[in-house]
């Protein structure tokens, strides 16, 4: 079943956010829809309402080979979670060991969940490279990639027309065609954050799906650990995540296994979106 991985070349991007509201939106179509967490932030669940006190989760059991589903939180019609779980630096630095020498302790759950029928996957991954990224990507639909409309993100342009974000030599060029960008927190009325933006539109060309507007609901929303489009449903950034989320399920194989529109038909939708929100770049 189709997995899409959020990732980023660094934190602070609100990748998570990224994540979970993706994930809601999604399930709100009608899909099936398991947002798992593998960054050792622990904090996908928050957005969810999980409790701060709680720790359970997946990835910090993941030595003991637990079941996924007996650990998957139900949060609402369509849609799961699986926490990443409490964990110490010591504890995420023996886990990262233990992914390397036995890469079956993450492929082997990871295959059953994907073996799910209907189940689409949504993955935040932790900022940068990771084992948890390298094992997923070669499973993933597509990899999602936030970035900020700002000069330390059109340096990893670079990286990421490349591939090499995706793992070095073979595996990056193997992968680099999944890759998909969204720029997150474009402020409307910095002129400088429109032409960062417009920039990046016109060098990540089908690559680059849509932007999410600086809004403060987004922050509110997290303070009171409430979905986006449940607290404020007519802000700028959850109009702009809504079509994201359409993009996506318009590209993604349907629920009855229908094909998936080709990546031009992606770039098509895209350019569409940027034009009616952002204006057509110059």
């Amino acid at each position: 079943m189709p997995l899409i991985c959020i990732a980023s070349p660094k934190g602070g991007v609100g990748k998570t956010t990224i994540a979970a509201n993706l994930a809601h939106v999604l399930a709100c179509t009608g899909r099936q829809v398991l947002a798992m967490d593998f960054d050792p932030q622990n904090a996908l669940r928050l957005h969810f309402g999980i409790p701060l006190e709680d720790g359970a989760g997946f990835l910090a059991e993941l030595p003991k080979r637990p079941d996924w589903r007996a650990l998957a939180r139900h949060l609402a019609p369509g849609l799961r979670l699986l926490p990443h779980g409490r964990v110490d630096l010591h504890d995420a630095l023996a886990l990262e060991e233990a992914l390397e020498r036995e890469p079956a302790l993450l492929a082997t759950p990871l295959a059953s969940i994907l073996a799910e029928p209907g189940l689409l996957v949504i993955a935040d991954t932790p900022p940068g490279p990771s084992r948890a990224l390298a094992a997923l990507v070669p499973q993933a639909t597509l990899v999602l990639v936030a970035l900020l409309a700002d000069g330390a993100s059109v340096a990893q342009l670079p990286e990421l027309q490349s591939g090499r974000f995706l793992g070095n030599g073979t595996l990056g060029g193997l992968f680099a065609a999944r890759l998909r960008v969204v720029v997150n927190e474009v402020e409307a009325s910095s002129r400088l954050a429109g032409e960062v933006a417009r920039a990046m539109a016109e060098s990540l060309g089908q690559r680059l799906i849509g932007a999410v507007a600086r809004d403060h609901a987004v922050a509110e929303a997290l303070a009171c650990q409430t979905l986006l489009a449940d607290y404020a449903p007519g802000c700028r950034a959850a109009e702009d995540i809504a079509a994201i989320a359409r993009i996506l399920d318009r590209a993604l194989p349907a629920p009855a296994a229908a094909p998936a529109a080709e990546p031009a038909t992606l770039a098509a939708q895209w350019g569409a979106t940027w034009g009616a929100n952002w204006g057509a770049p110059t």
